[in-house]
């Protein structure tokens, strides 16, 4: 008997016995605020039609279910919707209406000191902080699509905001036109899988001081300086997007001193930059494709022990670029488009080394003016040279075992670089690695027969150049 009383009293401290469901319908009675004050822990509030009482406080257990037509809004006087109690659940509402203020946070969604709260399938509308998160544990925002107003900085705060948060997830949110789309600040042990960040006017995700945190299969696109990882440590970073990150300050990601961190899989593609490293040790960066950016990888010559392997690098106006020498750090195994070497043994690995970083590279990277030259004829003659017999480029930046095709992908010369439109009227010179003899097949062709190495006296390297008048387009081996 003893033994049974025990265990019905260990269910009745983690289950709320007689929970009841309340329906509120605004205009109908009773404030909302009446109703939550009179509920208990673990009731569920039903609520139908705007209610406009100004802020919205929920301070016990409780399960918030918003209807077809659920709007709660803050008529600007502070927040929309506060929530300071544990297992609180905020499911299908529109939210707007949360005052602007950069001193008090005034959130759409505010969640303080507290754990185990849900945020789910809800709709915020131009708040000023979306949803703001402090102190919390276990938390699960969730399906929220967050639209703030394309505008001056000082109208928008950030979209999703954690601050000293833990084991919290943040799952296929979608977040617009905020300042941040989402900031994490001393948030340790998280997941951020599937969310949508896009055209906000800073980062698309910006965060500090966080640590063990996963970032999965999200997509980042044209905000207004990428996003940005910074003073943080085990960081995984696996099969996001980041595309369309553009400006003289815009990366695709900006990793800053972090420690141990991964990143797997994942597309950079039409960015000013793809990848900033500054300041990191111990970056696994593997298996990810930069197409199309102006600088592919920035590796700045204070990072150690950061590993590249197994990525593409297609299209991109630089793929490599450096402040000084990379003695600590490796390149092995990586697809380069602009890779002029051959492959006797055929093992799939070029049996010359290639160096991605060339003369005007460095030019650049010290003299950022002298880009205006980047399509003369001296300046390709000078980088050609430099590939060819090194002597400013520092020793250890070389992959020694380049792929001779991209990874996991069939064999295609064509689709792995961009072309552009050339004047009838002009020539260029190429060397007769990339191109067969002139008359013998169109440029394409001579891409694709590069590609399959059908042919060993076309592939070595050392034969004559060719000059070609060309017409259309080219495909841009560099």
């Amino acid at each position: 008997m003893r033994e049974l009383l025990i265990l019905l009293l260990a269910c009745l401290s983690v289950t709320h016995v007689g929970a009841r469901t309340w329906r509120y319908r605004s205009g109908a009675g009773a404030s909302l605020q009446t109703v939550i004050n009179g509920t208990a822990a673990g009731d569920t509030v039903l609520v139908e039609g705007t209610v406009s009482e100004g802020s919205i406080r929920v301070d016990r257990p409780l399960v918030l279910l918003g209807g077809a037509d659920a709007v709660i809004d803050g008529g600007g006087e502070d927040d929309a919707l506060l929530i300071t109690a544990d297992h609180v659940t905020v499911k299908g509402f529109t939210i707007r209406g949360s005052r602007r203020s950069n001193l008090d946070d005034m959130s759409g969604i505010k969640v303080n000191e507290c754990r185990g709260v849900v945020i789910e399938d809800n709709f915020l509308d131009k708040c000023f902080f979306a949803i703001y998160l402090s102190g919390v544990k276990d938390a699960r925002v969730q399906g929220n699509t967050v639209l703030g107003e394309p505008g001056a900085e000082d109208f928008m705060a950030n979209g999703i905001h954690l601050w000293k948060c833990s084991n919290a997830t943040i799952r296929n949110n979608r977040i617009e036109n905020h300042r941040d789309g989402i900031y994490f600040e001393f948030v340790t042990d998280s997941h951020i899988i599937g969310n949508t960040s896009l055209h906000n006017l800073r980062y698309g995700l910006h965060f500090m001081f966080s640590h063990r945190d996963a970032y999965e299969d999200n997509h980042f696109e044209d905000n207004g300086a990428g996003v940005a990882v910074m003073f943080s440590k085990e960081i995984a970073m696996r099969r996001n997007h980041f595309l369309a990150n553009r400006g003289a300050s815009a990366y695709g990601l900006l990793l800053k001193e972090i420690n141990d961190g991964e990143i797997i899989g994942n597309t950079f593609q039409d960015n000013t930059t793809g990848i900033m490293i500054d300041g990191c040790n111990r970056i696994n960066v593997r298996d990810n494709e930069f197409r199309l950016n102006g600088w592919a990888l920035r590796l700045f010559a204070n990072a150690i022990d950061c590993d590249f392997r197994g990525n593409t690098f297609a299209g991109n106006t630089f793929d490599v670029s450096t402040n000084g020498s990379l003695i600590p750090n490796t390149m092995n195994g990586n697809y380069w488009d602009r890779y002029a070497g051959y492959d006797l043994d055929r093992d799939g690995h070029g049996d010359v080394p290639h160096r991605p970083l060339g003369f005007f590279t460095l030019l650049v990277e010290m003299q950022p003016y002298a880009m205006v030259f980047s399509r003369s004829l001296f300046v390709s003659l000078l980088d050609r040279a430099e590939r060819l017999i090194p002597s400013l480029t520092p020793e250890s930046m070389k992959d020694d075992r380049p792929l001779m095709r991209p990874p996991d992908r069939k064999r295609q010369a064509v689709a792995m670089v961009k072309t552009r439109p050339i004047p009838y009227s002009s020539f260029a010179i190429f060397h007769s690695p990339f191109f067969a003899q002139a008359g013998a097949w169109s440029i394409e062709e001579c891409s694709m027969m590069n590609e399959d190495r059908r042919t060993s006296e076309r592939s070595l390297g050392l034969e004559h150049s060719c000059i070609f008048p060309l017409g259309g387009s080219y495909q841009d081996h560099g």
